[in-house]
């Protein structure tokens, strides 16, 4: 079992307390190699962009595309977005991008708010023994 840290911007990450967003998606223009490392029954830490780590998640299911049409794309948005609810800007921007991840989400844990630093652009991590924030260490 892996653990993540998934950054996200407040009104997905709002969604997904709520149970309303219920699969993250994941798009790229070009092939992220920690994309293949996120499995069913993982667990995520979910951090807000430009704030705390304040709930974590369980992989429930992946789905993983690699070679995406602009075609797939829109029938992704079709067949999932009542469960992803990206905007319309966020599949505009998306429309090009070549492989990606489905991640659908469970057992929704709010945890107290945890300020980490991390200072880089990433906005998924694999957590490692070297590089957690902390996150992996029993208090």
């Amino acid at each position: 079992m892996n653990h993540h840290l998934a950054i996200l911007k407040k009104p997905y990450l709002d969604a997904i307390l709520a149970g309303h967003k219920t699969i993250e998606s994941r798009l790229y223009q070009t092939k992220q190699k920690w994309l293949s490392q996120i499995s069913k029954g993982d667990k995520i830490f979910l951090k807000v962009s430009s704030g705390p780590v304040i709930a974590t998640v369980i992989v429930d299911k992946v789905k993983y595309y690699e070679n995406l049409t602009a075609g797939q794309i829109l029938e992704m948005q079709k067949q999932y977005n009542q469960q992803i609810l990206g905007d319309e800007q966020y599949w505009r921007e998306k429309i090009n991008s070549k492989c990606g991840v489905l991640v659908w989400l469970k057992d929704v844990q709010p945890i107290p708010h945890r300020f980490i630093k991390k200072f880089d652009w990433r906005a998924w991590v694999v957590l490692t023994p070297k590089e957690n924030f902390g996150l992996l260490v029993s208090k």
